[in-house]
């Protein structure tokens, strides 16, 4: 081989070596645009369901966010469901049992005047005992009577 036909040689097999690197290249190329349009695609597809999957989360966070306020609410309720039937029972309590039982100095010392001492009053004499005052010193007396216990 000439060194002329040598260098045609080369220059052919170095074009061929040249036309298939371009054509490896041109395949990496296409192939590296399909995949960036597939990634594009993916990421879309992500922030659209991130979107979605926000929402959800935003409503499950309120769902539970009212579920422990109505836990709270119903905690309160009960506890003060619990105060009102205590009061309720020391209410019924001190209307069977009242704190006060002493007559005021002033009734003791009126119906002394008029021959009721302690203990129970009989209501015929308290009523006569009771006939100079006005109907509302009545009531009021007769009042102090029930809450002492001297009236039965």
């Amino acid at each position: 081989m000439s060194s002329k036909s040598a260098g045609v040689f080369n220059f052919i097999h170095d074009k061929r070596e040249r036309i298939s690197m371009e054509k490896e290249q041109t395949e990496i190329v296409e192939r590296l645009e399909a995949a960036e349009a597939l990634l594009e695609r993916t990421l879309n597809w992500l922030e659209e369901r991130q979107g979605a999957l926000s929402g959800d989360v935003e409503r499950i966070s309120a769902t539970i966010e009212q579920s422990r306020r109505e836990q709270e609410l119903a905690e309160k309720l009960a506890a003060a469901e619990k105060e009102l039937s205590e009061l309720k029972a020391s209410a019924v309590a001190t209307v069977v049992n009242p704190l006060r039982r002493t007559v005021p100095a002033a009734t003791s010392e009126m119906l002394a005047k008029h021959g009721i001492g302690e203990g129970p009053v009989d209501v015929r004499a308290l009523d006569a005992a009771l006939s100079g005052l006005s109907l509302e010193q009545r009531i009021a007396v007769k009042t102090q009577l029930l809450r002492a216990g001297a009236i039965a």
